[in-house]
């Protein structure tokens, strides 16, 4: 799925938690978020929080939390490395996953 796709062709919708999630008002737009920021996060580079909302159109507020999400065991136990540029910036990387078979 390209990052800038409306229309991936496997879309899972996760139920979330949280005190103002309804998963029938918000598991779409939240599965689409996830596969969008995922995608750019593959390249294995560093972005910042306003690189990945520009490419995915999605707020950097929901860009923050679904590299959270990333790093929860349900939605991948992704290693999502954060690095302090200055004033407050951060790069964010998504480290290789090892596996156990070449």
């Amino acid at each position: 799925m390209h990052p800038d796709s409306s229309t991936p062709q496997h879309l899972v919708i996760e139920p979330r938690d949280g005190s103002t999630y309804v998963h029938e008002r918000d598991g779409q737009c939240l599965a689409l978020q996830h596969n969008r920021v995922l995608a750019v996060m593959r390249d294995g580079r560093e972005h910042t929080l306003a690189e990945i909302s520009l490419i995915t159109r999605n707020p950097e507020a929901s860009v923050s939390a679904r590299l959270r999400d990333l790093r929860k065991p349900r939605f991948g136990g992704h290693n999502i490395q954060r690095r302090y540029i200055e004033r407050g910036l951060f790069t964010y990387r998504l480290e290789a996953q090892k596996t156990l078979f070449p």
